[in-house]
């Protein structure tokens, strides 16, 4: 079984999102029996709390459920744990790879610049302090790279 950790900073926007949204289409593409997906924040603000609720509400208007996610952080174990470990920006990846050693640097990805460049952006935009419009924005940049990322999961015969 393939293992991925999706994480951003306080695991309340996007990667409960990217959890969320790849986990369903894994259900849809009959892999949910070869891949273990989870979350975390590289901080600890929100530890224990469901995802924001704009998210939520977001996700829902594209058919994807998040209310069974809680905010975690991301912990040592964690590393060993998932073979993917994929930050939704650069800051968080930054964050991974300072948490760690180098030892585990072939297992941490950036989201969309590693599993979708034709989108010619590198990071999911964090939507919470901006409009409504940065929710819809996150959904579907991440629902390109979800994609991406069962095509290189199946590409590299790792699934």
């Amino acid at each position: 079984m393939v293992s991925v950790l999706f994480v951003c900073l306080g695991n309340i926007c996007r990667s409960p999102t990217a959890e969320g949204i790849f986990r369903q289409k894994v259900i849809a593409a009959g892999l949910e029996d070869k891949i273990h997906i989870d979350s975390a924040g590289t901080s600890a603000y929100h530890v224990g709390e469901e995802p924001d609720l704009r998210s939520q509400a977001e996700a829902k208007r594209y058919g994807y459920d998040l209310s069974s996610i809680r905010s975690r952080k991301v912990t040592s174990d964690d590393y060993d744990k998932f073979n993917l470990l994929i930050a939704m920006d650069q800051s968080n990846l930054n964050n991974l790879k300072s948490f760690n050693s180098n030892s585990y640097s072939h297992k941490l990805k950036l989201f969309l610049a590693d599993f979708a460049p034709q989108l010619k952006i590198s990071e999911v935009p964090d939507p919470y302090y901006g409009g409504a419009q940065g929710f819809t924005q996150v959904v579907k940049l991440i629902e390109q790279a979800s994609d991406g990322l069962i095509e290189h999961l199946q590409s590299k015969g790792m699934i």
